[in-house]
């Protein structure tokens, strides 16, 4: 006999509802009810439509901004607390404020060990997430974190392509440890970007390292923002003799003139996640994005967090 499923409900924040009716459709689970009553003034208060006594309660909502996305999570965790859940796990699959993992300069905040702090006083008893910008994240929390990898569903789509001659690419060197990952697990080459700014969302210079002669290239990045990097380093591959550029990326963040700059790139496609919403407004602007659900893996791990087995199967890189 295997181990006792645990009672568990699972519900969905108003940013990332539409993944979390795809997790708990993978699941084969239903998605439980949550109401957010709005003010004229702008405040809003989510409450359950259900008894959560007693359950294991998993709440999917990923933190991008505006910050109204956070503070829901906050509340949410807080209703389950307040309405004695047996375990709060607040699954989120795009982290927000990751960025600022450090003090990168005097006198600014360290948002993301904040955003922890905060989600660890509402009352959270585990988080889950997916490619965090910086791996040291973990650690800013004092509950167990189930960082997640996108490559277990990038890896399979990349060698699904058969391409000639693969190359891994990291846009900045930032990225080096995780394109060297998938590098090392297909056993093809990497190359790397070498960017330089002079401020945030703003690429300055930026040359390649190594040889893309001939090459079809794949650039793996943790999410593409503006995507001034990712374009940048595309268009300089070609330039350098690439036959072929593409990236993957986990979180399409894609503010600004992310989708214009994409459209009129070196890029032969953008292979993105389902962590953040794509509005069919951006969606619009660009042929060249294709999206993959992360439903069934989310889903996949929360079965077996429910019987209390390993997830470790579900890391195929870092």
């Amino acid at each position: 006999m295997g181990t006792p499923q645990e009672s568990a409900k699972i519900f969905g924040g108003t940013a990332s509802r539409y993944l979390a009716e795809r997790i708990s459709e993978a699941g084969n689970e239903r998605l439980g009810q949550v109401t957010v009553s709005r003010f004229s003034d702008g405040e809003f208060q989510p409450s359950f439509e259900e008894t959560v006594r007693g359950e294991l309660v998993f709440i999917v909502q990923s933190t991008m901004p505006p910050v109204d996305n956070l503070f829901e999570l906050l509340l949410l965790v807080d209703a389950a607390k307040r309405a004695s859940a047996k375990r709060i796990v607040a699954v989120i699959p795009y982290f927000g404020w990751a960025r600022q993992d450090r003090k990168d300069k005097p006198r600014v905040s360290i948002g993301a060990k904040l955003v922890a702090n905060m989600l660890t006083a509402a009352g959270v008893d585990r988080i889950m997430t997916m490619d965090l910008h910086a791996d040291q994240i973990q650690g800013f929390f004092e509950v167990p974190v189930d960082h997640l990898f996108a490559s277990s569903i990038f890896i399979p789509y990349v060698e699904g392509l058969k391409l000639p001659n693969l190359l891994m690419a990291a846009p900045d060197t930032g990225g080096t440890k995780r394109a060297n990952a998938y590098a090392k697990h297909l056993g093809v080459d990497m190359a790397i970007c070498y960017k330089q700014r002079k401020v945030a969302n703003q690429v300055e210079s930026m040359t390649v390292i190594g040889d893309v002669r001939g090459k079809d290239v794949v650039l793996v990045d943790d999410m593409v923002d503006t995507a001034g990097t990712l374009t940048k380093a595309a268009d300089m591959m070609m330039e350098q003799g690439a036959t072929s550029v593409r990236a993957i990326c986990t979180h399409a963040v894609l503010s600004g003139e992310a989708c214009k700059r994409i459209e009129r790139s070196a890029l032969t496609k953008l292979i993105v996640t389902d962590t953040i919403p794509i509005s069919a407004e951006k969606m619009a602007q660009t042929t060249k994005i294709e999206q993959l659900s992360v439903a069934q893996l989310f889903a996949d791990v929360i079965a077996r967090m429910r019987k209390h087995e390993s997830i470790s199967s579900h890391f195929i890189i870092a």
